[in-house]
């Protein structure tokens, strides 16, 4: 026993402990990402191009969740723009490939996964429509050298949209129609292993996600959905330094997706082309809008920021 107390792999001279967080090793041990806030520069996002699989729902598009009849070609070529007007922001794009043909709803990435400081947890989604997308998430995730932090298991649901960060160190998390109390309770308990509190809220009948009703667009400005962000969760975010303003029209919302942008960085972001009212609305409170035509994705509902699923920010430890 004394002879192999004194090799390197038994503790004896030569063994070099690691000394190094997780989070430390992002970039370098593993592929970039991460992120603690929702508003600082955007570096990198996972899309999945969506293709064949949405013939599929031609005939009967309710049955794949999607708002009424969609033009494949129309959705195909809208998310290719989006892609390229991330390349030309020098933002890096990544996508999800199957290896067979996946469901109509994989384009939405954002629920898929929900990225952390120190790396992704993945989702499992609610409806039994999209149950396997988060298979084809972890091999994307693995293929680019994300590590994995948990998968949501058992009978939890969780969907990426459903958590936001406030703080490097506060995230308000959402349960609802497509994140239930386990599945919640499993995310809560990972953030809490980070140093992370998780500040719950329960999202109102009527409402899809977290991100749906709240984008936060600067360390102190977050517009909300009115009556439909719970007053808890408003509370939430005063408490934690943000001045809480609100949509300026519900029919923009609701029928042109204004709400369903990506923040690229500090009072900048990019949104569905067609809704006036809230671009002049957000460029009064001195927040930068670049549009991108998203009308026919809206009819899968959703769009912009549904279809992007963030990887990486730049840290509010280097801001």
């Amino acid at each position: 026993m004394s002879d192999l107390a004194s090799l390197p792999a038994y503790g004896g001279p030569g063994w070099e402990p690691r000394e190094t967080r997780s989070r430390d090793e992002l970039g370098s041990l593993w592929g970039p990402c991460g992120l603690d806030s929702e508003w600082l520069p955007l570096r990198s996002v996972l899309l999945h191009r969506p293709g064949r699989e949405l013939e599929e729902v031609l005939d009967h598009p309710e049955t794949s969740l999607m708002r009424g009849d969609i033009d494949p070609t129309a959705i195909s070529t809208q998310h290719d723009t989006l892609a390229q007007f991330f390349r030309t922001a020098g933002i890096d794009v990544a996508y999800v490939e199957p290896t067979v043909k996946p469901t109509p709803n994989q384009l939405f990435a954002a629920d898929l996964f929900a990225m952390t400081p120190e790396g992704a947890i993945l989702g499992r989604p609610a409806s039994s429509v999209r149950a396997g997308e988060e298979r084809w998430v972890a091999r994307a995730l693995a293929e680019l050298g994300i590590p994995i932090v948990r998968s949501v298991g058992g009978g939890g649901t969780f969907e990426g949209a459903d958590l936001m960060w406030l703080t490097p160190d506060t995230a308000l998390l959402a349960e609802g129609l497509r994140t239930n109390a386990e599945g919640a309770g499993q995310v809560a308990s990972t953030l809490g292993d980070m140093g992370v509190k998780a500040l719950r809220t329960h999202l109102p009948p009527g409402t899809m996600h977290l991100m749906g009703q709240l984008r936060i667009v600067d360390r102190d400005l977050a517009i909300v959905w009115r009556d439909r962000l719970p007053k808890d969760a408003v509370g939430d975010l005063e408490a934690n330094g943000f001045q809480v303003t609100y949509l300026p029209d519900e029919s923009e919302a609701q029928y042109g997706f204004a709400f369903n942008f990506v923040v690229m960085g500090p009072r900048e972001i990019v949104m569905p082309a067609g809704n006036p009212i809230t671009e002049e609305f957000c460029q009064r409170w001195g927040i930068t809008c670049r549009t991108v035509e998203a009308g026919e994705i809206g009819k899968a509902a959703g769009s912009i920021g549904c279809l992007t699923g963030i990887l990486e920010r730049e840290r509010s430890s280097n801001a």
